[in-house]
C-alpha cells in the first residue's frame, strides 16, 4: 500500500489514498470513509503531553518549509519552483515527492511531506508513507508523531486509526497504550459503516491476547452498530459465544453482578435489567455493555446472554435498512482531486437530509464529517455544515468548520469568504468579518464585483459612508478593471446605485455617471442605466435634453463604415428606449423629433405584399412567369429578429438591460490547480445579490454580469443545495489570470 504513484504526462495519476482504498478493498471488501479535523485528537491513548505539544505545534503549521535550494538536485529545484508558483498542482507535488524518496535523504523527505500535507492534510495514504518513511530513516519517536499528527489531520479516517493501531500493536509494549489507542479511534470511527477494518484489528489484538470476555465485549458494542459486514459479525459472535463457558465471556464485574441479582430467590424466573448504550452515535464506553443480570451457568442462562445480542442486532439490521441504499451509493468516500459526478453530490445531499431528520445530533455530525472528505473540495457542503451547526447552538463547531473551510480545503474559492463574512458579522464578529473581505479585494479576486459591493454595504451598516465608497474607487483604479470597458461600465453602474439608492445621493450618484460617459460615451449599458437614473427622478426639461444628446450620438450611423462602437440592433435598442423615455416625460415636439429621428435612422421594411396585376393575354412563359414569381426575401412566416418594436409601455421604476447583456458573466478563474478542466459554469450577479437588497434597490443587480463565460474552478460547484448558502453561489464572478 506504500507503492509510489507513477504519473503520466498528460493524466493526473491517482493519489496514494485510492491504490491503499483499492488494496484494502481487495482484501476485506473494506472502503474508507473519514473526515478532516483539525485540533480534534483529544481521545484516551498514552502518548505523553511533552509529544501531544509537539504534535500540535507541527499541525498547525501551514506554509511550506523554507527549502535550501542549493542542497537540491535540478529536478527537485524545478518541482520545488514549480509547487511554489501553484501549491495546488497535484501532480507535481507527487512528482516532487518521487525525487525526495529516490534520495533517501530524511531531511528532503520531511520537508517535502511536511509541505504537501499542509496543502492536502486528507491524504491518509501519504500519512502512511511518511511514517513509513520515518520508520525506515528515522526514529519510533518521529513514526509516533507522524501518525499522531496524521490523526489530528484525518480524525474521522477508519483506514488511518486502522495503520497507526497496527502499528502499535507491532511496537508499543504496554497493552493498555494500544487498547487505549483503539478506543480512541473507535470513539471516532467506531460507527462508519466501512469501520470493520478497525474492528476487525481490535478483535485481533484481544484474541492474540485470549481477553476472552473484552472480545465478547467488542463483539457485544459492534452488534449495536449498523456495519456493512454486520451479518458476519453475527455470524462470528455466535459461532463464539457457543465456544466458550458463559464464565469467560463475561468480566469479572458483569459476572458480581450477575451473582448479586440472582442471589435473591424470589423474583420471578426469567426477570432480567437491560442496561443498553446512550442514545448517542459513540461507543466509547465499553466497560458497560448491555448485559443481562443472570447466574452463568447452564444452556439457559447463555441462550438468554445471547437473545439479548440478538435484539442488538436485529435494531442495528433495521436502521440499516434505511440507510444501505444511501451507503452503497457513496462510490469514493475517501479524498480524490478529481471532482464527483452529480449523482454522488446529490446522493450525499439526500443522506444528510435524511440523517438531520432521523438520526439525531451525533450521526448528524459524524456523517457532515464523512462528507467533508469526498466532497472536501465543495464550498456548498462546508457552508451547509456550518448552517447545521449554527441551527443546533454549536457555534464553536460551526466556526471550527468554516475555518477548516477558508483556510485549507476551499480557500481559493471566493464564495467561502463571502460566505465566512456575512457568518461573521451574524456573529458580531466585525473584525473577523472584514478580514475576509480583505482577503478576497488584496489577494484572492480583487475586482470582484460581488466581494466589492458586499463589502461596500458593509462598511455602510457599520457607518463608514466614506469607506465605502473608497472601496468603488479603488476597484475603478485596478489594472485590470481599466483594462475591460464592459467591467468598467458595470462597476460605475453599481457606485452610482449605491450612491443614490444606499446612500440617498443622487447628486453624487449624477456625477459619478457624468465621469463614467466621459470615458465611455458609447456604452449602451451605460446610456441605459444612465436613462433608466433620470427616468427614476422626476426629470425636467434639461434631463430630457440631456438624455437626448446622449443617445443621439450614441445612435448616429458611423460616417466609416464597419467603424460604429454598437451594433446596428443595439442602436436600434437605445433609440427605442429613448422614444420611451421622451414619450413618457418629453413634451410633444421631443416626441415627433425622437420618433423622426428614429425613422431615419432605422426606416421600417417595405410592404411585401404581391402585384396584383392582371395577367397577360400573352401566354407566353417569360410572361407568366412575371406574374407568378414572388418577391425575393419576403415569406408569409419570416420570423422577427431585429430589436423589439417601440411599444411605449416600458415601466421605469422596473428597468433591466437587455436579455444578451445580462446573461453575460463576469468569469472568476482561480490559479490553475491539480484537477480536471471541468465544465463551463457562469453566473449571475443578481442571484446573489439581490436577494439582500431593500426595497427600494430593486433591479440593482441588473448590470453586474458582464464578461464572456470562462472556465471555473477545477472543482465544479452544484447549485446551492435548498436553503444553504442562498446568496453565496459555488461559482463566483471574478477576476481570471488571463481575463473577465
Amino acid at each position: 500500500m506504500g507503492d509510489q504513484v507513477e504519473m503520466g504526462d498528460a493524466v493526473s495519476a491517482a493519489p496514494v489514498d485510492e491504490l491503499m482504498h483499492g488494496a484494502a478493498a481487495a482484501g476485506g471488501g473494506s472502503n474508507d470513509a473519514f473526515a478532516a479535523v483539525e485540533g480534534n485528537g483529544n481521545g484516551n491513548g498514552h502518548v505523553s503531553e511533552a509529544m501531544e505539544g509537539q504534535v500540535q505545534e507541527q499541525a498547525a503549521e501551514e506554509q511550506p518549509p523554507v527549502v535550501d535550494l542549493e542542497a537540491l538536485t535540478p529536478e527537485e529545484e524545478r518541482l520545488w519552483n514549480v509547487v511554489k508558483e501553484d501549491a495546488a498542482d497535484f501532480n507535481s507535488w507527487t512528482s516532487l515527492i518521487q525525487e525526495a524518496e529516490k534520495l533517501e535523504v530524511l531531511s528532503k523527505v520531511e520537508k517535502t511531506y511536511d509541505a504537501f500535507l499542509a496543502e492536502f492534510p486528507l491524504c491518509y495514504g501519504y500519512w502512511k508513507k511518511y511514517a513509513d518513511h520515518e520508520l525506515k530513516l528515522g526514529s519510533s519517536e518521529k513514526v509516533v508523531d507522524v501518525y499522531e499528527r496524521a490523526v489530528k489531520a484525518v480524525t474521522y479516517s477508519v483506514d488511518m486509526w486502522m495503520n497507526y493501531c497496527t502499528y502499535a500493536m507491532e511496537k508499543f509494549e504496554d497493552p493498555e497504550a494500544i487498547r487505549g489507542l483503539f478506543e480512541r479511534g473507535i470513539s471516532f470511527v467506531g460507527t462508519d459503516y466501512l469501520s470493520h477494518l478497525l474492528w476487525d484489528k481490535y478483535l485481533e489484538f484481544e484474541h492474540m491476547r485470549s481477553e476472552w470476555s473484552r472480545v465478547a465485549q467488542i463483539y457485544t458494542r459492534i452488534l449495536q452498530v449498523p456495519l456493512q459486514q454486520l451479518d458476519r459479525y453475527h455470524a462470528s459472535f455466535r459461532h463464539f459465544a457457543y465456544s466458550h463457558p458463559l464464565t469467560e465471556l463475561m468480566t469479572d464485574e458483569e459476572s458480581e453482578a450477575s451473582k448479586a441479582a440472582a442471589a435473591p430467590k424470589d423474583s420471578p424466573p426469567g426477570d432480567q435489567e437491560i442496561t443498553t448504550v446512550p442514545e448517542t452515535d459513540g461507543v466509547t464506553e465499553p466497560a458497560k455493555p448491555a448485559e443481562v443480570t443472570l447466574e452463568p451457568s447452564g444452556t439457559e442462562d447463555l441462550e438468554k446472554y445471547v437473545a439479548v445480542r440478538e435484539e442488538f442486532y436485529k435494531t442495528s439490521k433495521e436502521w440499516d435498512a434505511k440507510i444501505r441504499d444511501f451507503e452503497i451509493a457513496i462510490r469514493r468516500p475517501y479524498f480524490h482531486v478529481r471532482p464527483l459526478d452529480d449523482a454522488q453530490l446529490g446522493n450525499w445531499h439526500k443522506y444528510l437530509d435524511f440523517i438531520e431528520k432521523e438520526g439525531g445530533i451525533e450521526k448528524t455530525i459524524k456523517l457532515y464529517e464523512r462528507c467533508l472528505i469526498a466532497c472536501a473540495n465543495y464550498s456548498e457542503y462546508w457552508v451547509r455544515y456550518v448552517h447545521r451547526m449554527d441551527e443546533e447552538g454549536k457555534i464553536e463547531s460551526a466556526l471550527d468548520a468554516l475555518h477548516r473551510a477558508s483556510s485549507t480545503f476551499v480557500k481559493r474559492r471566493p464564495e467561502i469568504h463571502l460566505f465566512a463574512a456575512r457568518y461573521q458579522e451574524q456573529l458580531a464578529d466585525i473584525k473577523g468579518a472584514r478580514a475576509s473581505y480583505e482577503v478576497l479585494s488584496n489577494s484572492l479576486a480583487p475586482g470582484l464585483l460581488e466581494a466589492i459591493v458586499k463589502h461596500a454595504n458593509f462598511e455602510k451598516r457599520q457607518g463608514n459612508g466614506d469607506t465605502a465608497c473608497s472601496l468603488f474607487e479603488s476597484a475603478l483604479e485596478l489594472g485590470k478593471i481599466k483594462e475591460d470597458s464592459r467591467a468598467r461600465a458595470v462597476l460605475y453602474i453599481q457606485y452610482a446605485r449605491f450612491l443614490d439608492q444606499v446612500l440617498k445621493s443622487p447628486e453624487k450618484a449624477r456625477k459619478v455617471y457624468s465621469t463614467a460617459l466621459d470615458s465611455l460615451p458609447s456604452s449602451k449599458t451605460l446610456l441605459e442605466a444612465v436613462t433608466n437614473f433620470e427616468a427614476s427622478h422626476h426629470p425636467g426639461i434639461s434631463e430630457v435634453e440631456y438624455v437626448n444628446s446622449l443617445v443621439d450620438k450614441a445612435i448616429a450611423p458611423s460616417k466609416i463604415e464597419g467603424s460604429s462602437v454598437l451594433s446596428a440592433a443595439d442602436r436600434e435598442e437605445l433609440s427605442i428606449i429613448r422614444l420611451e423615455f421622451v414619450d413618457s416625460f418629453g413634451s410633444v415636439e421631443d416626441v415627433k423629433k425622437s420618433e423622426a429621428r428614429h425613422v431615419e435612422y432605422f426606416p421600417p421594411p417595405k410592404s411585401t405584399v404581391e402585384s396584383k396585376k392582371r395577367p397577360s393575354l400573352d401566354n407566353s412563359v417569360p410572361d407568366r412567369a412575371k406574374v407568378h414569381k414572388p418577391y425575393v426575401g419576403a415569406t408569409a412566416t419570416a420570423p422577427v429578429t431585429g430589436p423589439p418594436a417601440y411599444s411605449g409601455q416600458t415601466q421605469w421604476n422596473t428597468f433591466a438591460p437587455q436579455a444578451g447583456y445580462a446573461q453575460q458573466s463576469q468569469g472568476w478563474q482561480q490559479p490553475p490547480i491539480q484537477q480536471p478542466t471541468p465544465p463551463v459554469q457562469s453566473q449571475q450577479w443578481n442571484q446573489g445579490y439581490a436577494a439582500h437588497q431593500q426595497g427600494g434597490y430593486a433591479g440593482y443587480g441588473g448590470y453586474t454580469s458582464y464578461g464572456p463565460p470562462q472556465q471555473q474552478a477545477p472543482v465544479p460547484q452544484q447549485p446551492p443545495y435548498g436553503g444553504y448558502g442562498q446568496g453565496y453561489p459555488q461559482e463566483v464572478n471574478g477576476w481570471s489570470s488571463g481575463g473577465w
